[in-house]
């Protein structure tokens, strides 16, 4: 939300966390840096970047 993005973060039953986030250039790259850490309890072991054509999203979703 302190970036200015739109999208969610949903973790997937197979342990991954789907994250979905529209922004601008700048926030997108502030927010892929953050994920290859992830919060203190995350173990991230990897993160991939697929684009995706640009969707009007209300707010941020976490589920």
């Amino acid at each position: 939300m302190r970036l200015g993005i739109t999208g969610h973060a949903i973790n997937l039953d197979n342990g991954d966390v789907e994250v979905l986030a529209c922004g601008s250039d700048e926030a997108l790259a502030a927010l892929y840096a953050w994920l290859q850490q992830g919060p203190p309890l995350a173990d991230v072991s990897a993160v991939q970047q697929c684009p995706a054509e640009y969707q009007e999203l209300p707010g941020f979703r976490i589920g």
